[in-house]
């Protein structure tokens, strides 16, 4: 009978397979024998596995041998319809131990630092004494000192002054993506004090200047571990907040009542579980009691067009975000087409006629190219700390690549292809170093991905983007620092990536675990500490917690008073004048070190399992997740850790028998809205019943024949719904199963 060698992916699997083969051989003396051996190396986990469908074969063939009417010879005959394809792993055999490559990388750059350290200080010492004296010896010394230096750290150095007096000017001039921006470096108290926005530390020693070069250095300036850019955004703060409720017009509606004070408009979309899990809204009772609950409907085109109605999604005040992972690049799609769309009525009523076909496709590559956003699309992810897997991970990873190469090949620069989210980690029970570490991971995973795809690291590392919570444990007001500094070690050192791939750009929203149902006047007071970490940390972008949003998707009142966290802390509170108060406190340098140490040995212990892919055979990620969700549990349950208002300093009045708890009017879906919904998917996938056909065929022959499945998708998002997609990529891609 055949023999199957699983794990394929795995180091030392080829050569088990030789092995394997030659004991057949033996056992059976076919040492001169043509004949084909029946011993398959397989990986199991793919789907549409060449090796596993070779095996059915060889099972086929036994079976034959043994029957009488001949089913299995039919089963048999089908050898010409399988492809022969060999697939390409996530993360070749020769890269597996890229983790700790990263490691070796990040304690060498420190390593190096304290020994350049302490000749930086000598020769500065070298250079009061010259100043006073010449001596040959002490000459002859620093030019030895100065050769072990390299690159521009040396030009650094002896230019710390120059970069303390930029800094005390009232004017700073910077270039970004090749555009001269010039913002004032000051800002006035009350009390007429000019307040400097970056502070440059005047330092004396040349080994503490040379440290602070190579440990933080000014915003904007590798390893950006105070910020990626020289100032913040004038006239665009940093918030994003999130909505989805109920049908597209419903969300629109709160879309422009969130942004109707703003010139900016920076929209966060949640969809409901029946999108994310690439369903069709319908009257199975399992799904139609979900739509439109906790997020927003969305199925087809038309709700897409609904959703951002009044939006110039090409406007370049305009970004939107959208949180969706299984199926989003079906949802990338429609809106993609949403913007095309917009701009091409735009166009035509400019001009008043149609646009030909050559202006269309002028107009089509444009849009792309303006709009700016994020979909979330990180499926490491959700296999390790969240649930919305709905296509089998390779072939997910696959569509990820694709979306990727699609924007390499169109140049869309503005976009981020994926956005590598520890929110969701963190939300499931695991500590902040924890989060860090497995979405650090995940991110350098994508990286390999990628790389083994053949695209350069320039091409897509400045569309990854990095989505984090932040909760109040100390670790938290160091986060930003210590993923800004390992990613920019590793880009540059170790992949040679240029200064924009270098640059680690993170939204965070506020801790949703650390909201509670008792109290809840209180979780405003903690949404407010975790907003003013995020800001001092120079986060790029934020979303507050309502403080309802333990029982409820949160109201129009709540979503105000969240709104008004950030406003109050960036217009009023005056600590925020500066942008880099973070810098030099002890406590917040060594804190950087400890947590940026405890990620390095997380690396390791992932590395040791064969990789992020390797750890998630094994459930690594998704047990201590879950070690850590019932330890925090347990500390909370057994007063051991405070809980302000749970645990702790309890209102007497909630104590009492005859006490009843405010009532809150729950968020839901009417069922006049949800029957409003699927009549109208209904009736759109009876207008392109047509269409829809023939866009799902060339759908499935661009996966089969490994072809850019995202490119099929910007065609069958046309004229397709959300769940006709989704099946019609089952039958090419697998579905989603986890490893057990």
């Amino acid at each position: 009978m055949p023999i199957a060698i699983n794990k394929a992916d795995h180091r030392g699997s080829q050569d088990a397979h030789r092995d394997v083969m030659k004991q057949y051989k033996r056992s059976r003396k076919l040492f001169d024998s043509q004949e084909e051996v029946p011993v398959y190396l397989t990986q199991a986990s793919n789907f549409n596995d060449e090796g596993v469908n070779q095996l059915f074969l060889g099972i086929c063939e036994k079976l034959a041998e043994k029957e009488r009417d001949g089913e299995w010879k039919k089963a048999k005959e089908a050898r010409d319809s399988f492809r022969n394809t060999q697939k390409q792993s996530v993360v070749p055999v020769e890269r597996q131990n890229y983790l700790a490559e990263i490691v070796d990388c990040v304690r060498t750059y420190k390593k190096r630092t304290e020994s350049l350290c302490q000749k930086a200080s000598m020769m500065g010492a070298i250079h009061k004494v010259l100043s006073l004296k010449t001596d040959e010896g002490l000459s002859q010394k620093l030019e030895e000192l100065r050769s072990e230096f390299k690159g521009d750290e040396l030009a650094q150095l002896e230019s710390f002054e120059e970069l303390q007096l930029r800094y005390k000017k009232d004017e700073f001039v910077y270039v970004v993506r090749g555009k001269e921006i010039k913002q004032r470096l000051v800002k006035e108290s009350l009390s007429g004090l000019q307040i400097p926005r970056v502070v440059v530390p005047q330092l004396m020693d040349w080994g503490d200047r040379f440290k602070y070069l190579r440990y933080e250095n000014v915003p904007g300036q590798f390893p950006y571990t105070a910020g990626v850019f020289p100032l913040k955004r004038e006239g665009e703060d940093p918030g994003r907040q999130f909505a989805g409720e109920g049908p597209p017009e419903r969300t629109n509606r709160r879309f422009h009542y969130l942004s109707k004070d703003s010139e900016v408009k920076r929209l966060s979309t949640a969809f409901d579980s029946v999108t994310l899990y690439g369903q069709d809204p319908e009257k199975r009772p399992d799904i139609y009691g979900k739509v439109g609950e906790s997020g927003v409907s969305i199925a087809t085109l038309d709700d897409m067009k609904k959703l951002y109605k009044g939006f110039d999604l090409c406007d370049p005040r305009t970004s939107v975000s959208m949180t969706i992972n299984g199926p989003a690049p079906i949802m990338l799609g429609f809106f993609m087409n949403t913007a095309i769309d917009q701009q091409v009525e735009k166009k035509e009523s400019e001009l008043g006629r149609s646009l030909s076909e050559a202006e269309r496709q002028e107009l089509e590559t444009k849009t792309i190219q303006s709009v700016r956003g994020t979909i979330q699309a990180d499926i490491l992810k959700e296999d390790q700390g969240q649930n919305t897997c709905i296509f089998s991970i390779d072939f997910a990873l696959k569509m990820m690549g694709d979306i990727q190469q699609y924007f390499v090949d169109n140049q869309v620069r503005n976009f981020y292809s994926v956005s590598i989210s520890g929110y969701h980690i963190a939300e499931a029970g695991a500590n902040p170093i924890t989060q860090l570490a497995f979405t650090m991971s995940n991110a350098f995973t994508y990286v390999e991905y990628y790389l083994s795809r053949g695209i350069p690291i320039d091409a897509f590392a400045p569309n990854l983007s990095f989505f984090f919570s932040n909760g109040l444990d100390p670790e938290y007001n160091v986060l930003g620092r210590v993923a800004r500094r390992i990613w920019a070690i590793a880009m540059r050192d170790h992949y040679g990536a240029n200064a924009r791939s270098q640059m680690l750009k993170y939204h965070i929203q506020t801790s949703g675990r650390s909201l509670h149902a008792q109290e809840i006047d209180f979780n405003d007071i903690r949404t407010t500490l975790q907003a003013l970490i995020a800001i001092n940390d120079n986060c790029n972008s934020l979303h507050t917690n309502a403080y309802d949003e333990a029982i409820t998707t949160p109201t129009e009142e709540s979503v105000r008073r969240a709104q008004a966290i950030q406003l109050i802390i960036n217009k009023e509170f005056g600590t925020t004048k500066n942008e880099n108060p973070n810098q030099g406190s002890y406590f917040t340098e060594w804190l950087t070190d400890a947590v940026e140490e405890a990620v390095l040995e997380e690396f390791l212990r992932i590395n040791n399992r064969g990789g992020v892919l390797g750890a998630m055979e094994t459930q690594y990620q998704r047990g201590k997740i879950q070690e850590e969700s019932m330890y925090y549990e347990h500390l909370k349950h057994d007063g051991q850790l405070p809980i302000i208002g749970v645990n702790t300093f309890i209102n007497p009045k909630t104590l009492e028998a005859e006490y009843e708890p405010p009532k809150i009017e729950l968020a839901r879906a009417s069922e006049s809205e949800k029957q409003r919904q699927l009549d109208n998917v209904e009736a759109y996938k009876e207008k392109h019943r047509e269409a829809a056909s023939r866009e799902i065929l060339k759908l499935k022959q661009s996966a089969l024949e490994e072809k850019n499945i995202f490119a099929a998708l910007m065609s069958a998002t046309r004229y397709c719904s959300l769940g006709q997609i989704s099946e019609a990529l089952y039958e090419v891609g697998g579905q989603y199963r986890r490893n057990i």
